[in-house]
């Protein structure tokens, strides 16, 4: 659990600035008046966010992010890694990232809620929000705003659960067999091919959600909640609009942080679990 958290951590300090930029891409499909831009214009807006706060945008929402670590990976790691040692896994299985995702949903949906509402106004106003005004505001509608997105958050996260966590290190283990005994390949380098393989897999299969959630959670929490079925019309438009293009807004970027997100995760985690390990020998504990 420790490994696993410290891996997380370090991965969520490596790959905020790429989330934010994400993140804004995708909120930016549509204008101030409510009409849905190309995905090149969006694409253009948070680059112009970014040109003019590097340092604000690239950090957006890390504090509610490295918070999350916590609040958010302490019962998922739970939920996986307690159900793969009552099932007697070695290592966690897929239904381990199933039974993770779902009843982890609920505990960490909050935290993207704020983080998303930290940087959803920047186009404006030039700075992240307030976590206390955050508060304040889901606060006067007894917090039910923080869940807001919470069942497209579930998809999102069996995806990630099942892809990053489980399936990446199979097949790491899987070319580090194939090719470790011809080639000079450590760890690092097939846990970077690894990674490279199962991202654009997951980011086909997660950035529609994003997309829910991004819509869901960027709105203002003074105003009506929007419903999945709206939050779909919007992406089903944007389709018809823009073709693929509108429901993959952000894709590329997005294969991009998969890789550095899912690679930095997992070489903190073997890193931190071959120190731990090591120790446990030296002190004579294992």
């Amino acid at each position: 659990m420790a490994a696993y958290l410290g891996g997380s951590a370090i991965q969520t300090i490596g790959d905020n600035p790429v989330t934010a930029y994400r993140q804004l891409v995708q909120q930016f499909a549509k204008d101030e008046k409510g009409n849905t831009v190309s995905p090149k214009e969006a694409s253009s807006q948070a680059k112009a966010v970014f040109r003019k706060a590097p340092v604000t945008a690239s950090m957006s929402g890390l504090t509610p992010r490295m918070i999350g670590v916590l609040i958010k990976r302490v019962p998922k790691f739970g939920f996986l890694l307690g159900y793969s040692f009552m099932f007697g896994e070695e290592d966690p299985g897929f239904g381990a990232a199933t039974a993770a995702s779902i009843l982890s949903a609920p505990f960490f949906n909050p935290v993207r809620m704020v983080e998303k509402q930290q940087r959803a106004f920047m186009k404006t106003t030039g700075v992240e929000k307030p976590v206390a005004e955050i508060f304040r505001e889901a606060a006067a509608k007894n917090f039910k705003p923080l869940f807001r997105g919470t069942i497209p958050l579930m998809g999102h996260s069996l995806a990630s659960a099942t892809l990053g966590l489980v399936g990446q290190p199979r097949l790491q283990k899987y070319v580090q067999k194939e090719l470790g005994s011809t080639t000079a390949l450590g760890g690092s380098a097939t846990n970077l091919i690894s990674s490279a393989v199962v991202s654009p897999i997951y980011v086909v299969v997660t950035n529609p959600l994003s997309r829910l959630e991004v819509i869901m959670q960027t709105n203002s929490m003074k105003g009506k909640s929007i419903p999945v079925t709206a939050a779909i019309g919007e992406v089903a438009a944007d389709m018809r609009k823009f073709g693929m293009a509108g429901i993959f807004r952000g894709q590329g970027i997005g294969v991009a942080k998969a890789i550095v997100s899912l690679t930095l995760f997992h070489e903190g985690r073997i890193f931190l679990t071959n120190m731990m390990k090591d120790r446990n020998k030296t002190n004579g504990w294992a």
